[in-house]
């Protein structure tokens, strides 16, 4: 029975605070989103603290966080785990997905905002609250985050 307790005692390697992609993601994630005031400031020329809780926007989190993950698990695992090979078709399609139909959704709120505003006063819609409109990533955005997110990996790999 104590070599089943044994066997069964988290090792630092597979216990939660040890987890390199795992904490390789949150990390991404995170700095993508802090990243995206001061990104607004260089565009916009104002702080907006609110653009942490947003999607959308320069860099990528979601291309950051994914892509760190991937990497962080190829450089544990070696590219050739069934790990790996899950993490980068994940990455593919959430980066895909953000540069792609999110983008394009965003721009279509964006143009229905504009839609609502020009209504007269008394249509049923013109007091319609607006969509948002900042939902996607352009391309460039994307590879932002992407390299942002491996960058962060490299740095957290484990040295064991």
């Amino acid at each position: 029975m104590a070599d089943f307790e044994a066997t069964m005692r988290p090792t630092p390697s597979s216990s939660l605070p040890f987890n390199a992609p795992l904490l390789a993601a949150f990390l991404s994630f995170t700095i993508a989103q802090f990243l995206k005031i001061f990104t607004t400031w260089y565009k916009e020329k104002r702080w907006d603290s609110k653009r942490m809780l947003d999607s959308g926007g320069m860099p990528s989190s979601h291309s950051a966080t994914v892509s760190a993950l991937a990497l962080a698990i190829g450089l544990q695992e070696g590219t050739g785990s069934p790990a790996f090979a899950i993490a980068v078709i994940l990455s593919c399609i959430v980066m895909y997905d953000a540069s792609g139909v999110r983008l394009h959704a965003g721009r279509q709120a964006e143009l229905l905002n504009q839609i609502v505003c020009e209504l007269p006063p008394e249509h049923p819609l013109s007091n319609a609250r607006p969509l948002r409109d900042s939902l996607g990533h352009t391309p460039f955005q994307v590879l932002a985050g992407g390299l942002l997110g491996c960058i962060i990996a490299f740095f957290m790999r484990s040295p064991y």
